[in-house]
């Protein structure tokens, strides 16, 4: 059996933090060994760019681990994109994973790149040499009517020339595994990996999963109700039920875990020495 990715996603800082915090999280990681890490990109101004393409650099010029930028078009026109392409390669990134991106209240869409498939297509089509990751949505995406119908819009994101999906937060494997037999029914072939958002805070997990239209099934529930007012306590309980949805993710031959850090290098550095044993080519 093939082993399974591991992956990490990390941010820039605030744009009222000194950009030289991600050092912080990057020193934290240190001794997990991701297949890659993937950095987001704001709503497309120019400084969005300029720091994912920099902590995109760093990641693979100073800790040695390939890193994906995210690149999110809704607000971008071609000029952006090409921009934003041009830094990556000059920062050596590997992939960039394709994104509409959300809306943003009081802000002007630039009306060009709509969808997700269009800026796929444009990047496929536009000569670099990257690979292209896309999302998915194991419990559809919040404005598709149906599963089905996010499907047939994922095939077309697919088609157009995607290497590679990581799912959105999911709290039921089941949900998971679901979407993934239905997805392969629809002849979408390429590695699926499952998106995990450890549960460490109250708000952000309701927040998330609202935004992301996942579910918070009553096992989630209890543990929030039980200790949401105990931080140390929830985010204990989150390492262990994130190790739990990672352990029986792999021993059902997951393509890949895509681990959301939110910058929070001490729960992920719980949560990898919990599992390192089950990514066997890393040890």
């Amino acid at each position: 059996m093939r082993n399974p990715t591991f992956s990490l996603e990390v941010f820039p800082p605030k744009r009222t933090a000194p950009i030289g915090t991600i050092y912080d999280t990057m020193d934290g990681l240190q001794g997990i060994k991701p297949d890659f890490i993937s950095v987001t990109y704001g709503t497309g101004k120019s400084t969005d760019r300029t720091a994912t393409a920099r902590i995109a650099n760093t990641i693979r010029a100073e800790y040695g681990i390939e890193s994906v930028a995210h690149l999110t078009a809704q607000y971008l026109d071609r000029d952006g994109v090409d921009q934003a392409l041009e830094m990556f390669k000059q920062a050596g990134v590997s992939a960039v994973l394709a994104l509409r991106g959300d809306t943003i209240e009081g802000a002007q869409p630039a009306n060009i790149f709509c969808h997700a498939s269009d800026l796929v297509e444009y990047i496929a089509q536009s000569g670099t040499d990257f690979d292209i990751y896309a999302a998915c949505y194991p419990e559809k995406h919040p404005q598709a009517s149906s599963l089905d119908e996010d499907l047939d819009n994922l095939k077309k994101k697919v088609d157009c020339g995607v290497n590679r999906l990581i799912s959105q937060l999911f709290y039921d494997n089941e949900d998971f595994f679901r979407f993934l037999d239905a997805a392969r029914d629809k002849q979408i072939d390429v590695p699926i990996e499952a998106g995990i958002m450890p549960v460490t805070n109250v708000h952000s997990v309701k927040r998330m999963a609202k935004m992301c239209g996942a579910r918070i099934p009553e096992k989630v529930r209890v543990l929030l109700d039980k200790w949401g007012s105990d931080p140390d306590s929830l985010k204990t309980a989150g390492v262990i039920y994130a190790c739990e949805q990672i352990s029986d993710l792999v021993a059902n031959g997951v393509d890949g875990i895509h681990l959301y850090s939110m910058n929070h290098p001490g729960v992920t550095r719980r949560i990898w020495s919990n599992v390192y044993s089950l990514f066997a080519e890393r040890l």
